[in-house]
């Protein structure tokens, strides 16, 4: 088993940052990569980011690309997102997940263990 836990969300003004923090724990940990996705009220889950944790290669949604930067400390097994000039439609519960096997990392059937979530909302 694989333990997740984020933290770092809250409430923001728009065009403000938060930065998002996903600490691992449990079993052995060796994964292919780390993801984190957000879920608003009534939509669908979407992909934000993704990293490969071996390489580091580095995957964005279209609607985050240029304004998140996802990164990770492999000693602390913690992934980050950091997220600047943040939206009102950036407002969503932000889970991160771990894949164990070599996969479409964009998809969330890809991960094996996920987070509870935390909560961005960003005000206009």
């Amino acid at each position: 088993q694989v333990q997740l836990v984020e933290s770092g969300g809250g409430l923001v003004q728009a065009g403000g940052s938060l930065r998002l923090s996903c600490s691992a724990s449990g079993r052995t940990f060796s994964s292919y990569a780390m993801g984190w996705f957000r879920q608003a009220p009534g939509k669908e889950r979407e992909f934000v980011a993704a990293i490969s944790w071996n390489v580091g290669t580095t995957y964005y949604g279209d609607s985050v690309k240029g304004r998140f930067t996802i990164s990770k400390d492999n000693a602390k097994r913690t992934m980050y997102l950091q997220m600047n000039s943040l939206k009102p439609e950036d407002t969503a519960v932000y889970s991160c997940a771990v894949a164990l096997r070599g996969t479409s990392v964009r998809l969330g059937l890809s991960y094996d263990y996920w987070g509870q979530g935390t909560q961005v909302t960003v005000s206009s």
